[in-house]
């Protein structure tokens, strides 16, 4: 992922009032989200976010995703998935500082363009509301408390928002290293208590360093809403490592990306046609031919409910319990997709065969960054 860190915004920030946005589901379609209760709480905040919510990894980057490339007809396709979503009741989503392309330098990236998205919307429509998740960097010259919240405001900014819901420690061993640990913390606590955001999480922490997250946390009086972490059906180290149940005991969220493994569970590779770029070093037309017999009984089991592949390996995590999934969307036919994968649920029988089937591949590899 390209690195776009920028601090141009800082100025304007101090200057210009950004409009403050939230979420609320739009009432065009049936199939929309309706009201609080088909919300979650992100762990032990105040904080609601759709049970499904949107990841903006691929908006405006050229390092890993779109083919190296980023275009007009791109940046429409993005803005129609964030539409689509929203139209459906879908309004979490989720961002970074350094999710972009590298060669905008905080110009033209995600977070940029999520913003600029959510202007637009509310230009047409004053009532809707979309919450917003985005991430610190932990770079190397960034140093205690301060850095964090400069950060931040630098994010907001961006966002052209006045403060975001949910910032969150972006990875986890530089962000935990022992002279960095405390003050990226404690600048989240400040975070909170300066109004600036309404929940904080961390994102690829371990068990262990979630639970002294938590802890140095809890003594300010603040929860730890979530941990976000690389979860699918065959990527299911967070079951493994302590992770998920260690969630699942303090109060924490786990919002999972890559929850469709960067489109191997959607059915369109095959061995004949695995996907291009990055992604072809992880899912080889060898592992694609060893997932085969998982994807056909996926597909069995959507053909009985009337669902898509796509959607049944998101409702298969949904199925979890204190899962947030976050697929990224490139264009409004995939948004409109995801949103299928809620309002109905897999029996347990179900959920238990794909795990049990699943359990039979050697699992892929996470993304390379995740261990940071």
């Amino acid at each position: 992922m390209a690195l776009n860190v920028s601090s141009a915004c800082f100025s304007v920030f101090n200057y210009k009032k950004a409009n403050r946005i939230r979420a609320v589901a739009s009432e065009d379609f049936g199939a929309a989200l309706k009201t609080e209760e088909d919300k979650v709480k992100l762990g032990g905040s105040e904080l609601r976010v759709t049970r499904l919510g949107i990841g903006a990894w691929s908006w405006g980057d050229t390092s890993y995703w779109n083919n190296f490339e980023w275009d007009d007809r791109k940046m429409k396709a993005a803005k129609a998935a964030f539409d689509a979503s929203v139209d459906r009741g879908i309004t979490f989503f989720d961002t970074a500082e350094v999710y972009g392309s590298r060669l905008s330098f905080g110009a033209i990236n995600s977070e940029t363009l999520l913003g600029r998205f959510i202007k637009g919307r509310k230009e047409k429509n004053p009532g809707v509301e979309v919450a917003v998740a985005t991430k610190f960097a932990a770079l190397p010259w960034r140093f205690g408390r301060q850095s964090v919240l400069n950060a931040l405001k630098d994010s907001i900014c961006r966002l052209g928002l006045s403060s975001v819901d949910l910032y969150q420690l972006h990875w986890s061993r530089l962000s935990s290293m022992k002279n960095h640990f405390s003050g990226y913390i404690d600048g989240l606590g400040d975070a909170v208590e300066q109004g600036l955001v309404k929940a904080v999480g961390v994102s690829n922490y371990s068990e262990s360093r979630l639970r002294d997250a938590y802890k140095r946390l809890k003594k300010r009086g603040i929860p730890l809403a979530s941990n976000q972490v690389n979860y699918s059906l065959i990527y299911r180290a967070p079951e493994q490592n302590g992770v998920k149940a260690a969630c699942d005991e303090l109060g924490i969220t786990l919002i999972a990306y890559s929850p469709i493994a960067q489109g191997a569970l959607t059915g369109k590779y095959t061995p004949e046609n695995p996907p291009t770029g990055p992604r072809s070093r992880i899912y080889t037309p060898e592992f694609l031919t060893k997932l085969q017999p998982l994807l056909n009984r996926i597909k069995g089991i959507g053909e009985n409910y009337g669902k898509t592949p796509t959607q049944v390996v998101l409702n298969w995590l949904i199925a979890q319990e204190n899962v947030v999934p976050i697929p990224g969307a490139k264009n409004s036919e995939q948004a409109e997709e995801f949103a299928g994968a809620l309002g109905w649920r897999l029996s347990n029988e179900e959920v238990d065969e794909l795990r049990s089937l699943a359990s039979e591949i050697r699992p892929v590899v996470g993304f390379p960054v995740e261990k940071l």
